[in-house]
């Protein structure tokens, strides 16, 4: 699908064309979103707007690493969009045309960024402050902030497992500490390619319109530079909780070890003892003793006592 603005000499805006060469230059500026295009409409980025075969081979291929290219007259811009689907962190590309007079928007998902901005651009009753590089400015600056939300509900669930209120067990826990792992790694592989982007935009010399407008383009760029900065972070807290529930499970190991180990060594002697008597030697004269049972109970008992006054001592207990 194809949708269009196109703004008139005199500010007027209109939305219903059809997309020409003829009916383009009509137009003070324009922009053009291709949204999931059909095979003919992508077509039209050759036919119509005679971009470079490499911007258009880009365009058809996912999932491209964030990155600027120079062309004569306009300028190639790849993003990533970050979105969440359950347990998952999902990349979607948008891709930039830029040039004097236009701006050319393609994507295959749905693009909220889009939306949002083109409907502000539709009901704006002013649009003499808009042009190209303000509608990339404001589409660039609304899918940069939201990577916020994602870190924000990832911080949530950070909170839930250290508090772990629902007594959840801790194979559980460390599948849900993962999960958030795993969840961060596909954003930092999002927003670090972005940050590297924004840096490059803000230093280069070719691009004109950027640096007239370095103050809101500086302002994505910080917003990048503490989304990583968040995702770093975040990334240090579930290797702190990971290891502190390592540490847990084994101190508890190590309990559960000491108390056998305590357990084992009390019997020990006491399993010596009843072994000897309980081999039937016949010739054993301590056997026709009258008393001999009580005393060997006696002995046993001692040995059992001394040595768990021992270890108590010893603070095995405690």
């Amino acid at each position: 699908m194809i949708n269009i603005i196109g703004v008139l000499p005199d500010d007027t805006v209109e939305t219903d064309v059809k997309v020409t060469e003829e009916n383009l230059k009509r137009y003070k500026w324009y922009w053009v979103d291709f949204s999931d295009p059909s095979a003919d409409e992508f077509r039209l980025l050759d036919s119509v707007f005679h971009f470079h075969p490499l911007a258009i081979e880009d365009c058809g291929i996912l999932l491209q690493r964030p990155k600027l290219d120079y062309y004569d007259g306009y300028d190639f811009y790849v993003t990533h969009i970050a979105k969440q689907e359950a347990k998952e962190i999902i990349k979607e590309e948008l891709d930039f045309f830029v040039g004097p007079n236009y701006i050319v928007t393609f994507h295959f998902e749905e693009s909220k960024e889009v939306e949002q901005v083109w409907s502000r651009i539709t009901n704006q009753a002013a649009i003499e402050k808009w042009d190209p590089y303000y509608i990339f400015y404001q589409t660039l600056d609304k899918l940069v902030d939201a990577y916020f939300p994602l870190i924000y509900t990832i911080e949530a669930k950070l909170d839930v497992i250290e508090d772990n209120r629902q007594n959840q067990s801790m194979d559980e826990l460390m599948d849900e500490l993962f999960d958030i792992r795993h969840m961060l790694l596909h954003i930092r592989q999002t927003v670090n390619p972005m940050r590297d982007l924004l840096y490059r935009m803000l230093n280069s010399q070719h691009l004109t319109e950027v640096k007239n407008r370095r103050e809101y383009f500086s302002d994505i760029y910080d917003h990048l530079l503490k989304v990583s900065e968040m995702v770093s972070s975040n990334r240090e807290i579930t290797t702190d909780i990971r290891d502190n529930y390592l540490s847990m499970t084994s101190h508890q190991s190590n309990e559960v070890m000491k108390i056998l180990t305590i357990i084992t060594s009390i019997f020990t002697p006491l399993t010596l003892i009843s072994g000897i008597y309980g081999m039937n030697f016949v010739n054993m004269p301590e056997l026709e003793w009258r008393y001999s049972y009580y005393v060997v109970l006696t002995v046993m008992l001692i040995i059992g006592l001394s040595l768990f006054f021992w270890f108590k001592k010893k603070g095995w207990f405690d």
